[in-house]
């Protein structure tokens, strides 16, 4: 087929009279704007349509989470082409769904199917031209993967209607020849969030006005998930139950092409993929992007044949593969971002006249159907495609230097093992070490270590989420330019250039945590607990929670447990036996508790004399106060525009509340002022514009007592107002690009950004902020403002590397200079509080668990500077 030249959709009256079809009822799908379907000549009636079991036809409102689920469970009752499956629960609860869509022959061997296709990854050498003949492909259509962005659901519910309903050439081919996995809501809760705004903030007469209220929800806005993560960026961290839910069943099929439904700003058209070629990640075969532009041409034929505008090759990269539409080009498969002009509301004001809603799902119906007529043209290329992406992984890795990498599972064990979790989620092969090795001036024990090799189905996966990279063909980034795993999670860990025999040991098939035990067995006097593990600051509330009062020590000593000396760092955790208002058997099951679901090793001590260092009850071992914790929200004004940012927010929110089991207060700025503040201890600025927090309501607060925590950008609020003094350095960038064309200014100025690298901070390990940590740390930086260190004695907790700050990701020269020594961690005293300055972001995405302990360090020990 050549569909740039063919246009299918002129068929001659004659010809449909002919076969008695009357012009328009193969266009029947029930939408409220004309919509073509081509290849179909009607619609079977014993399929429900989406406007008899939801209320409403199609792009007349904006359908709940609960009624698509409802109409896909409708269909699947009653159609022979439908399987309904979930793949989990969101943090709300709501049911995660994917329709399976093919003809009931196919159905009968899905399992023989789906095993094939898996097959074509694993034993590609296997797989013969004859063989792929009968298979047909697999194609996983996602959508909505922000709330707000709403037109890719419906399209789901009509595309689901389309095949489950429709007869003719097209749909027959659909459904023989491919396997379509239809996931009509890739984030429910962030859809219900924003659905709810604008069904509730409507009339019967809708308005195009975008100062309208229907169209301007308020913050946080239905983007994100429950903890406000953007699932768009999730993909390769897989942090959250919707991410590991779809990437899960993502593996289990192996789908060749991957297609990802987004909105963007009203005034564009349309945009489907390929993005900007030179921002394409070098990890990306040349051959995926041919195949993308090969498929390109379908959608191009059929939203012409409607009228609708559309670009490709402008603004949308290719490069991170934490993307639902990047994230299939490192596995074999092609994905594809489709990004709709949004009406957000059912209509709206544009320079080219009012945009509805229907007609933006009309153009994502559009564009599902030319992708399944794409795949079934294309079928063969695709699948050879695949096959050939993993049998000749060795050839394309031939000049990579790593040919494994090795991880330490005893110093940071937790964090080990999360990481371990995360690759094996991605399908990645891991083996306990074989051998005792060194590398890079650290030895690995055998057993005590995991391999990661390249050699395996998922090498090219292995490269590309492990290795550092400082090169790049482009300086201009949609996202971020690196995403290092194993510095990240903040393990020990080193990559091998050779690999020795005998390094395989067995291959890893559990990946959960391991338990704690409490070492010495029960103690009548106290417990301690070694600082520095990931849960560490759980066990730590647990503690609290059960009214047991721990002591933090503020030098190292030992201690004797279980008749073998013990060395304890800084940090530690001392647990008196025998308090007040607790017994000695509530303390027992709590510290037991801690071990076995904190997965932490306490240890018993029976003496209060240590051989070395202080006494346990020792005056530097104060007693911790439980955190009270206000996390600043909202935009204070009352705009959409500016105040806190919901990405920081949420992974606070999340850090605290879902992992380490704390409360935290959510506190709108605009609430700020007339709140109880002696309520908290600690407070935290996330990110964002502070600019309508009250200045003297929160001096006062902290001068009294309490711990202010500003992350990234939110820092410049404290020093705006004077509470701590800090140099900012100045580059001028205006003076970098001078002489640069007109044309070329926008990508000048964007070359001395940072989206998103990692550095190298040096620490003080003696400060409470870093207890737990060693002399350095890579920590996740983005944004260009750089501080000098305090001439405050010890305030400066934390500074860049003076030498070699980047240790991955893309850095300007001009920067480079910029962040050499500079401040990376403050911690100031203010009256009788503190505020903890982090110019980086600690928590970035939930995937950073290396530099989090740094952040709970602040909240646990910020009362004790």
């Amino acid at each position: 087929m050549q569909p740039r030249t063919s246009k299918r959709f002129f068929i001659p009256l004659v010809l449909l009279l002919t076969l008695g079809i009357l012009p328009g009822v193969a266009q029947d799908v029930p939408l409220s704007i004309e919509t073509p379907t081509p290849g179909t000549n009607a619609y079977d009636d014993s399929i429900p349509t989406p406007g008899e079991v939801i209320g409403h036809e199609i792009g007349t409102r904006h359908t709940r989470p609960a009624q698509a689920v409802r109409y896909f469970e409708a269909v699947a009752e009653v159609s022979d082409r439908v399987v309904l499956r979930s793949h989990g629960r969101t943090y709300q609860g709501r049911r995660l769904i994917h329709a399976v869509v093919t003809t009931p022959s196919n159905h009968d061997r899905l399992s023989e199917i789906q095993s094939r296709s898996r097959r074509l990854t694993t034993e590609p050498g296997t797989f013969s031209q004859e063989e792929m003949s009968d298979l047909p492909a697999v194609v996983n259509m996602g959508y909505s993967i922000h709330g707000d962005e709403a037109s890719g659901t419906e399209a789901a519910i009509l595309l689901l209607y389309h095949l489950a309903a429709g007869n003719g050439p097209d749909v027959e081919a659909a459904l023989d020849e491919v396997v379509t996995l239809i996931d009509p809501m890739f984030n429910p809760d962030g859809r219900d969030r924003f659905v709810d705004w604008v069904n509730d903030n409507r009339g019967g007469t809708p308005t195009a006005d975008p100062q309208d209220r229907e169209h301007n929800q308020p913050w946080p806005g239905g983007r994100t998930n429950h903890y406000l993560f953007d699932l768009n960026r999730d993909w390769l961290p897989v942090q959250h139950p919707s991410s590991q839910g779809r990437v899960e069943y993502f593996h289990d099929w192996k789908p060749q092409v991957l297609t990802d439904f987004h909105e963007m700003g009203s005034e564009a058209t349309y945009f489907f993929q390929p993005g900007v070629p030179e921002r394409t990640n070098p990890n990306t075969t040349r051959r995926n992007q041919e195949l993308t532009g090969a498929i390109a041409e379908y959608h191009a034929d059929y939203l012409e044949d409607i009228g609708s505008l559309f670009y490709t090759r402008e603004t949308y990269d290719d490069f991170y593969y934490g993307k639902g539409s990047t994230y299939p080009d490192v596995n074999g498969a092609i994905g594809i971002l489709f990004e709709q002009a949004s009406s957000r509301a059912l209509k709206r004001e544009t320079d080219e006249g009012d945009v509805t809603y229907a007609f933006t799902v009309r153009n994502q119906f559009m564009t599902s159907m030319s992708t399944l007529k794409a795949v079934v043209d294309q079928r063969m290329d695709l699948l050879r495609y695949q096959r050939d992406f993993f049998a000749n992984r060795e050839e394309a890795l031939q000049d990579v230097e790593a040919e494994a990498y090795v991880v330490d599972r005893t110093e940071h064990s937790t964090r080990a093992q999360a990481l371990a979790q995360v690759l094996d989620r991605h399908d990645v092969r891991l083996f306990n070490l074989g051998r005792t090795i060194q590398s890079d001036g650290e030895t690995f024990q055998a057993g005590e270590a995991y391999v990661v090799p390249l050699d395996q189905p998922q090498g090219r996966f292995v490269k590309a989420a492990m290795e550092r990279t400082s090169s790049y063909p482009d300086s201009i980034f949609y996202d971020v330019s690196t995403w290092t795993l194993p510095l990240a999670f903040g393990v020990d860990s080193a990559e091998l250039n050779s690999i020795p025999s005998n390094l395989r040991g067995d291959r890893i098939e559990d990946v959960s945590y391991e338990s704690g035990a409490v070492v010495g067995g029960r103690s009548s006097y106290a417990y301690v607990l070694p600082w520095g593990d990931y849960f560490g600051p759980r066990a730590v509330q647990r503690l609290h929670e059960n009214n047991v009062r721990p002591r933090v020590t503020t030098d190292s000593f030992t201690a004797e447990s279980g008749g073998q000396p013990q060395s304890f760092g800084r940090g530690s955790i001392v647990v008196q036996v025998r308090q007040r208002g607790v017994s000695p058997d509530t303390v027992h099951a709590v510290v037991q508790r801690i071990a076995e679901q904190d997965y932490v090793n306490v240890y018993a001590v029976d003496q209060g004399l240590t051989p070395s260092g202080p006494d346990l009850g020792s005056r530097g071992s104060p007693i911790l106060e439980e955190p009270s914790v206000a996390l600043l929200t909202g935009t204070g004004g009352g705009s959409r525009y500016g105040g806190t940012s919901a990405y920081n927010v949420g992974e606070v929110w999340h850090l605290l509340s879902e992992r380490m089991e704390m409360p935290v207060s959510l506190l709108d700025i605009s609430d700020v002022s007339n709140a109880d503040l002696s309520r908290y201890n600690t407070m935290v600025l996330a990110g964002g514009d502070f600019d309508d927090v009250p200045k003297e309501a929160v001096t006062q607060w902290v001068e009294g007592g309490g711990t202010l925590i500003a992350i990234e950008d939110a820092v410049e609020w404290p020093i705006e107002q004077e509470m701590v003094d800090l140099e900012e350095r100045t580059l001028d960038v205006d003076s970098l690009v001078q002489g640069t064309d007109y044309a070329n200014l926008p990508e000048a100025y964007a070359a001395q950004g940072i989206g998103g690298s990692i550095f190298r901070t040096n620490l003080d390990p003696t400060h409470p902020v870093a207890y737990g940590y060693d002399e350095s740390v890579p920590v996740f930086r983005v944004g260009t403002g750089f501080y000098e260190p305090s001439e405050t004695p010890g305030a400066s907790v934390g500074v860049y590397d003076s030498q070699t700050p980047r240790l991955s990701g893309y850095l300007s020269d001009e920067q480079r200079e910029q962040a050499r020594g500079a401040a990376s961690i403050e911690a100031h005293e203010v009256g009788g509080g503190q505020v903890i300055l982090f110019m980086d972001n600690p928590n970035f995405r939930a995937f950073w668990y290396g530099t989090n302990g740094l952040f709970l360090n602040a909240v646990l020990f910020g009362q004790i500077l």
